[in-house]
């Protein structure tokens, strides 16, 4: 893993041959684009859970073989911004279109989008001035029929083909890497050929801790929590790791800690089998829950968990 977010500081391998660009994953909350970057890149980058708008900063995913190099960015969920932190979820999503040679929107064949949000969709995608591959997504799940209506309706904005991928099963993702591929700018490689991700390996341990809260607990408790990890060193044969897990009321603490800390043991156990498969040795897993009023309202501490936080409406510059 690459230890710093973001684009590349290192001088490109120059070779011009070789074809590599940035193509950024787009689609309202739950579409699958998070399992389809997990897929495509083989490795287990972005959380993936049944409930929407689990996605809060964009995750790069690296996949290279000898004459390419895909640098996808999965994006929050693009949707009508409600509040402090919808508006920094999609200001995170509209600056990874910034930086697209390829955008690749991703529609749910089970869940079809109302005439408002193909609307809303339909204005940020044909704004793009790059290349538009729409993938129809989840595929094994839906209906010939219902896959055919986001078909017709993907072409409305298509510049190149539409795919059907299911990410689950592997189906249609050859063809889409190939189709990728031909797509891609001629260009040298932007990073070390072995590197899966720009984030530092802290950030995907603080992610599978959150979704396994996600996992677990329900209403709004997932959507009140972040993970920070705190400390990460060599404990003598066992990796120590300790994540601070915030919410904003001290209810939702006592619901991660549970009846006698048995929901917070679980966690605990759930979070750590993930993490130890992520890095491929032994963890110990220390979790702590912490109260941070009202965060997900502050500027301060949306910087802190790493979200672009967009101007204040009535003034010149964030507070």
């Amino acid at each position: 893993m690459a230890q710093d977010e973001g684009l590349p500081t290192q001088s490109p391998r120059r070779d011009p041959r070789t074809r590599a660009g940035f193509i950024t994953l787009l689609g309202v909350p739950n579409a699958g684009k998070s399992t389809l970057l997990n897929a495509l890149v083989g490795e287990h980058l972005s959380i993936v859970s049944a409930r929407p708008q689990t996605t809060w900063r964009r995750i790069t995913g690296i996949r290279t073989d000898p004459q390419h190099q895909m640098v996808f960015l999965d994006t929050p969920g693009v949707l009508e911004p409600r509040d402090l932190i919808h508006e920094a979820l999609m200001l995170e999503a509209r600056h990874a279109l910034e930086d697209a040679d390829i955008l690749m929107p991703v529609l749910d064949a089970t869940a079809p989008l109302s005439p408002g949000k193909r609307d809303f969709l339909h204005g940020i995608v044909g704004a793009a001035r790059v290349p538009i591959l729409p993938v129809i997504s989840k595929v094994d799940a839906a209906s010939t029929e219902a896959v055919g209506e986001e078909e017709e309706w993907a072409r409305n904005f298509a510049t190149s083909s539409v795919l059907t991928v299911s990410a689950t099963t592997g189906a249609g993702i050859d063809a889409l890497v190939a189709h990728l591929h031909q797509l891609l700018p001629e260009s040298p490689f932007y990073y070390p050929e072995d590197e899966l991700a720009t984030a530092p390996v802290r950030f995907f341990v603080g992610e599978l801790v959150r979704e396994t809260v996600f996992e677990q607990f329900h209403e709004e408790v997932p959507y009140a929590t972040f993970c920070e990890v705190e400390e990460f060193r060599d404990g003598g044969g066992r990796t120590y790791i300790q994540v601070n897990i915030y919410v904003e009321r001290a209810s939702q603490k006592g619901i991660l800690i549970g009846e006698k800390g048995q929901a917070i043991r679980e966690l605990g156990r759930e979070a750590r089998k993930k993490i130890e498969r992520f890095l491929d040795e032994p963890v110990y897993l220390d979790l702590w829950v912490k109260v941070l009023p009202r965060w997900r309202k502050k500027r301060g501490e949306l910087r802190r968990l790493g979200l672009p936080v967009p101007q204040p409406k009535n003034h010149a510059s964030t507070s």
